[in-house]
């Protein structure tokens, strides 16, 4: 029979995507499937196996501990979430599904708490801590300072969170470590790879690229409504802060200062919040707008303004790349916020986008592959490195498309 060179099994065993639970290795899987997205809110993964001997692992139980590897890479932690036995004449067969640290902040109610100048850092460590996430980063520029917080009795915590960081333009996900980032990417790192589709096939490294392109989610202006509370102290003491500086109250951002731009004082509370802002990529106009319960001041509405015309950009556009194996060619593994150049000719395409999320499958009976979503460069998360973005420079032939600051309508 055939043999494998040395690099060929080395490559095969790069890619083996295997489960450790109670400090045993489980792999040789028939079928599996490992998902990760920043735009879902607990990454997935799902394994089936046959099991000749017809015994049932032990330690194989719902709720247990996980981790989930590609080769000797750690790609998520989490827990086990279902466990599936089944007995038929032919076979016995298992199937594990789980999910990653979010899961409890998807599933569970937030703790039940009012606070008052509590930092973006304290309200998250208030959230999470209670279910058991205890590792916490923030990836930004700033935090900031919340005059009033509530969550209400049966609000889940991924919400809860959601809403918190919403106010300062970030987002949550985790590390494959089990750590909670808050933030968003850094656009200045290097592509880790290019993707090649050529009509004579030379240099090609996809097996499938599919462009969407939509306009149903999209707008050529968005505008923020809000209206504020009355302060328990005074409104200068409620911005934007330098993060590991808990004395510092001073914003980055460039806009004008929100006693010029709105109605009311800290002591009564403001009306008459509000922002635009324009995605001049949209030649026509479509119009949307969009109500905050309650803001702090109206840098809390310029950021959720900008952090929502991101996501109608995103949502315009994407690219589904489908290639071999689970690494680039430099053995790097495939991970979401990767920066990845595509070159492909039957699309008109020469730039660089980023990864939003990958799905890695495969099994005995089928081919190990990756599945990469792509989405515009430099686009989501516009405001966790407000400087650096500034001072990156498009990468993209075609003229960039800007999302434009136009200030209260």
């Amino acid at each position: 029979m055939p043999t494998l060179n040395k690099q060929a099994a080395k490559d095969i065993d790069l890619d083996k995507v295997s489960v450790v639970i109670a400090g045993k290795v489980h792999s040789d899987w028939s079928s599996y499937s490992v998902d990760s997205d920043f735009l879902i809110p607990a990454d997935a993964w799902s394994m089936r196996l046959g099991l000749p001997g017809g015994t049932f692992p032990a330690d194989v139980t719902r709720g247990a501990p996980v981790q989930v590897r590609v080769g000797s890479d750690v790609v998520m932690s989490g827990r086990v979430d279902r466990v599936r036995r089944q007995v038929s004449k032919d076979q016995v067969t298992i199937t594990l599904m789980g999910r990653d640290g979010a899961a409890v902040l998807v599933d569970c109610a937030a703790p039940v708490f009012t606070g008052r100048q509590m930092s973006l850092e304290d309200v998250i460590a208030r959230v999470v801590r209670p279910l058991g996430v205890t590792a916490i980063e923030l990836n930004a520029e700033s935090s900031i300072r919340n005059d009033k917080v509530s969550v209400e009795p049966g609000e889940r915590a991924w919400d809860t969170l959601l809403r918190a960081c919403a106010g300062r333009g970030l987002w949550p996900w985790f590390r494959p470590d089990g750590t909670l980032v808050i933030g968003g990417p850094d656009y200045t790192t290097a592509p880790v790879a290019t993707l090649i589709l050529r009509r004579d096939g030379k240099g090609n490294n996809l097996i499938s690229l599919d462009e969407d392109s939509s306009e149903e989610r999209s707008y050529s202006e968005l505008t923020v409504l809000a209206q504020g509370h009355a302060h328990s102290s005074n409104s200068k003491a409620l911005g934007i802060v330098e993060v590991g500086d808990s004395s510092s109250a001073s914003s980055d951002d460039d806009s004008d200062s929100t006693d010029t731009l709105t109605t009311g004082t800290a002591e009564t509370g403001f009306h008459g919040l509000r922002y635009t802002v324009q995605d001049t990529g949209i030649t026509h106009y479509r119009p949307q707008v969009i109500q905050m319960h309650d803001a702090d001041d109206l840098a809390q509405v310029q950021y959720r303004a900008r952090k929502l015309m991101s996501d109608a950009r995103l949502a315009g556009y994407s690219l589904t790349a489908v290639v071999k194996g689970h690494r680039t060619s430099d053995g790097v593994l495939w991970q979401p916020g990767q920066r990845i150049h595509v070159i492909s000719e039957p699309h008109e395409l020469d730039a660089v986008f980023f990864m939003m999320g990958r799905e890695f499958s495969g099994g005995r009976s089928s081919a190990t592959s990756s599945t990469l979503r792509l989405k515009e460069d430099g686009i989501w998360i516009p405001d966790a490195y407000p400087k650096k973005r500034k001072a990156r420079k498009g990468k993209r032939k075609t003229k960039e498309l800007g999302i434009v600051d136009v200030g209260p309508g």
